[in-house]
């Protein structure tokens, strides 16, 4: 394996069902300790998480990747389903030996942590859902929020991440701008259409349906000052997962895992 800056990330490139997939994994050092596998949020790369694994027990072994169109993997040229994500993943795990995880998704992540965990329920031990909702049939943002988050002009331009970060963001990104200078920097910047189709499965995905059939133990954290994803919408999903705990974040925002 390839091994970036940080010496304990090891970081490789895995052809899973016609794609070319960035894989990033931090080892653990207990193996008795189920993993933890991490599905980001939109159009962010694998770096940008980096300082939660670096957060983390040491003991456990993390493993996330890089979405179709995003960071260092391939972009496909037909759009793609939170279902054929979730075979992805599952092909990943796979070939990596890997015969079940814990779970955490992040924002646009945690639905695909939902679709994952109810499509593999024997690979997928825990699940953590974060700052995230059951799809379209949610709770909505503000449209002065939504129209700065279906560009990813953000991720492009580190000026007009700093004079919007506040307002998408909420919590501490709304005051402390050396927070959202540190954020940017672990971004790399994604092409249009990754972009694109990624915004694409939104509306192709709902979990609301099938949320009670969700049997893992299941946390769902969110912050009370969230304008992405309103708090309404993790107590939602709390309330339809029976295994659920939800976890509120006084005064977090929809990055307060950062």
């Amino acid at each position: 394996m390839q091994l970036t800056l940080d010496r304990n990330i090891e970081v490789k490139d895995m052809h899973i069902h016609g794609h070319r997939i960035r894989v990033a994994i931090r080892p653990g050092l207990n193996k008795q300790i189920s993993p933890l596998l991490v599905f980001n949020g939109i159009g962010a790369n694998w770096e940008v998480i980096i300082s939660v694994f670096k957060t983390l027990n040491k003991d456990i072994e993390i493993i996330t990747f890089d979405t179709p169109g995003t960071g260092s993997s391939s972009t496909p040229i037909l759009p793609y389903s939170m279902k054929s994500l979730a075979r992805i993943a599952k092909k990943m795990l796979a070939k990596l030996n890997y015969e079940s995880v814990n779970i955490l998704g992040i924002s646009w992540g945690g639905g695909l942590a939902q679709q994952f965990a109810y499509m593999y329920p024997n690979y997928c031990k825990k699940l953590i859902l974060i700052a995230t909702s059951a799809g379209p049939l949610m709770v909505p943002a503000k449209p002065s929020v939504l129209v700065k988050m279906v560009t990813p002009m953000r991720y492009w331009s580190p000026r007009y991440m700093k004079s919007i970060a506040g307002s998408i963001y909420g919590g501490r990104f709304r005051n402390n701008q050396k927070l959202v200078a540190e954020f940017t920097k672990k971004i790399k910047p994604n092409n249009a259409w990754g972009y694109v189709l990624q915004l694409s499965v939104i509306p192709r995905f709902t979990s609301l349906f099938w949320l009670k059939k969700i049997k893992q133990p299941t946390l769902v954290m969110a912050g009370d000052d969230d304008p992405v994803i309103p708090l309404i919408n993790a107590k939602i999903l709390a309330s339809k997962i029976p295994n659920a705990t939800l976890s509120i974040i006084h005064k977090g925002g929809h990055l307060f895992l950062f």
